[in-house]
């Protein structure tokens, strides 16, 4: 079969035939039409992550067909017992074990699951990770529930995005942050109530102008923008936070958060039945994930250089259609 191979670190994936994956017990081998690229791929290739072994087949997104049906793949393996948190040889599909950059991929059977009818192959695979990621933080550790004020940093970030869906399809207020008014504007189209940009000095003042105050906030970033943000949080306000690109969280105020009764909370992806309730609201609701571009997954470093300088709106999807012709 042919698959993306990364051979070392500072380099990018080179398009290689390589041997069918093997099975083991209790997995099964799906024949892959489209994987989509996370930030976790780039940062792989760049060294900026833990544990890198190589050669590996990255992509942690995928859609692809099983005994004649449509599946998409969990993007966790071995989350473990426990809903609370996941265990401690958990791991993200695409290092160290081969990824979806590939023609087929060996995977457990429990982590197949049908895909939603309405989607398209890259819409499909665009959702799996970051969709994951964004309903664990949304729905799970913050509770988000309808008619909540609910604030998403980093608009035009794939789980932001996703977050963004998720939350305007539960019928809560929805508000943004962002450096960039165009990625404002897209998420006014998704169904966003405004946004800020957090590069002004006055943002927090015009957020709060804007929500009255917040129930709920998803945040990527961490810093100085999460401390601000705990003070705009209403009375049994929830923060969920899923990475920290923007770096520690100086002046964070204790008495606000105390006597507010705050809560602030950690995640990380999601367990198997979070990713089932997931596909179960991304079914019942219609939600199209958002897609960037679709390209032949020869063109996988292209859209790894697109990723990295952040140029995207939405998902970054390399297809296998043609690899067997």
């Amino acid at each position: 079969m042919k698959a993306m191979v990364l051979n070392a670190v500072g380099e990018k994936p080179v398009l290689t035939e390589v041997d069918l994956p093997q099975v083991k017990d209790g997995e099964v081998i799906v024949k892959l039409k489209a994987a989509a690229l996370n930030h976790r791929d780039v940062y792989i290739t760049q060294g900026l992550y833990p544990a890198i072994k190589t050669p590996t087949i990255l992509g942690s997104d995928g859609v692809g067909e099983l005994d004649g049906a449509r599946v998409v793949l969990l993007p966790g393996l071995k989350w473990g017992d426990r809903e609370d948190v996941q265990a401690l040889d958990y791991e993200v599909l695409g290092m160290p074990h081969d990824g979806t950059f590939a023609e087929y991929i060996a995977i457990p059977k429990a982590s197949v699951y049908p895909c939603p009818v309405h989607l398209s192959d890259a819409e499909a695979a665009a959702f799996p990770l970051a969709g994951l990621t964004g309903w664990r933080a949304l729905m799970t550790r913050a509770s988000a529930k309808t008619s909540d004020t609910v604030m998403v940093t980093g608009a035009g970030g794939g789980v932001a995005t996703m977050v963004i869906q998720l939350a305007v399809a539960l019928g809560c207020d929805v508000y943004v942050s962002s450096s960039s008014a165009e990625k404002i504007a897209f998420a006014k189209t998704l169904g966003t109530k405004g946004g800020v940009n957090y590069t002004e000095d006055n943002w927090i003042a015009e957020l709060k102008e804007m929500t009255g105050g917040l129930d709920v906030v998803v945040d990527g970033a961490g810093g100085e923008g999460f401390s601000k943000l705990s003070k705009l949080m209403k009375p049994g306000g929830r923060m969920a936070f899923y990475g920290g690109t923007r770096g520690t969280i100086p002046k964070l105020n204790p008495q606000i958060l105390f006597w507010r009764q705050i809560t602030i909370a950690g995640s990380t992806m999601g367990s198997p039945s979070e990713f089932a309730a997931m596909l179960d609201f991304v079914s019942k609701h219609k939600i199209h994930p958002v897609v960037d571009s679709v390209r032949p997954l020869a063109e996988l470093p292209a859209a790894l250089d697109r990723m990295d300088a952040g140029q995207q709106r939405g998902k970054l999807v390399v297809t296998m259609e043609g690899l067997s012709a």
